[in-house]
């Protein structure tokens, strides 16, 4: 499983640049991201905590659209400081090297150079590999049975058009804020308690809902704090993803641990799948699949036909329909087929039922 600690960023295709920038990271013992382009660099850019866009590349991510933020450095090989690259970027600092050197070790040191705790959260992330699939209701479900064992669960919902998790959970009278009456509040530096004490929350289950009152967009910023939040505050953040993918879903897809694609067994649903698993591939390495029965196909011709290994299979509970229509969570029980499945992938990230990280 990969490591949990979030790196600093280097963007540049310059191999000598690249070559200066790694003695120096590696002086300060610190390990960093390198992406070629923006787009390489666009689901580590907005959640990395220092950023280095070098000279090569500033006016490349200056068109990219790429979302603002503090701690960006432009940084190069060359004598003259390049002002009007750094305003391209909205870079904070230009750091010259050789010259920088020092300069540039303190804060890879400060920022990249601490190893981590002992201790570290899971990330999950789940979409539907078509509408209807049953992504939320999973993602809900994995959250309960998460905090039914022990854990500390923040369950984020990233899709603004899903109608709001709340609603699934049946919790849509809780007291607490709510996506976007939160985005302007987790812009920044945030204390992970003070965030989650803000949310509508049972026991150890927090979430993070969307609004279903005003049409929004939720800044890619914030949805960065608010995963860098739960990473240090909860032992699993579970983020429900939207089936397209913008920079709020690269950044979801390239923290998380596992990746969970829910398709249905159907011929239509795994063609409009496939679609999705070349766009989340862009993002992950860590995509499995959950296939939803009853359908035509079997597990393991659509394990083939997608080349994604099949994590779980979630099975038919008439039930469950009843049970939301009804206002109880998924797997509220403890009991059935969502429960024993939820179960099943949480041991896949390495969470036991005695509710320690194993």
């Amino acid at each position: 499983m990969p490591s949990s600690r979030i790196r600093p960023l280097l963007v540049t295709d310059d191999s000598a640049l690249l070559d200066e920038v790694l003695q120096v990271a590696a002086a300060a013992g610190a390990e960093i991201e390198v992406a070629a382009d923006p787009g390489g660099a666009r689901p580590r850019y907005a959640v990395a905590p220092i950023v280095l866009v070098g000279v090569d590349q500033a006016e490349a991510c200056g068109r990219a659209g790429l979302p603002p933020r503090s701690g960006v450095v432009l940084v190069g090989l060359v004598d003259d400081p390049p002002w009007q690259l750094a305003q391209a970027v909205g870079a904070e600092h230009i750091a010259l090297l050789p010259k920088a050197e020092t300069w540039l070790r303190e804060r890879f040191a400060a920022a990249g150079g601490q190893p981590p705790g002992p201790a570290r959260s899971r990330v999950v992330a789940i979409v539907g590999g078509k509408g209807g699939a049953g992504a939320s209701v999973l993602a809900a479900g994995l959250s309960v049975t998460a905090a039914r064992s022990g854990f500390r669960v923040l369950l984020i919902d990233a899709d603004p058009l899903g109608g709001g998790l709340d609603l699934v959970l049946g919790w849509e009278e809780l007291d607490g804020l709510r996506w976007p009456g939160l985005a302007s509040q987790v812009v920044g530096p945030v204390s992970p308690p003070a965030l989650v004490d803000a949310l509508p929350r049972r026991g150890d289950l927090a979430v993070l809902s969307c609004d279903r009152d005003a049409e929004w967009e939720l800044p890619a910023d914030a949805i960065a704090t608010a995963v860098t939040a739960g990473r240090q505050s909860r032992d699993l953040v579970v983020i429900d993803v939207p089936r397209h993918f913008d920079d709020v879903s690269a950044i979801a897809l390239a923290e998380a641990d596992r990746v969970l694609l829910v398709v249905p067994a159907e011929l239509r649903a795994c063609a409009a799948a496939a679609r999705v698993v070349a766009g989340a591939q862009r993002f992950t390495q860590a995509l499995r699949l959950v296939v939803r029965l009853p359908g035509r196909l079997r597990p393991r011709e659509i394990e083939r036909a997608l080349g994604v290994p099949v994590a779980g299979i979630f099975r038919h509970d008439p039930a469950l329909s009843s049970l939301l229509e009804r206002g109880e969570p998924p797997a509220g029980s403890g009991d059935g087929a969502l429960a024993g499945l939820c179960r099943e992938l949480l041991a896949g990230v390495g969470l036991d039922a005695s509710g320690a990280a194993a």
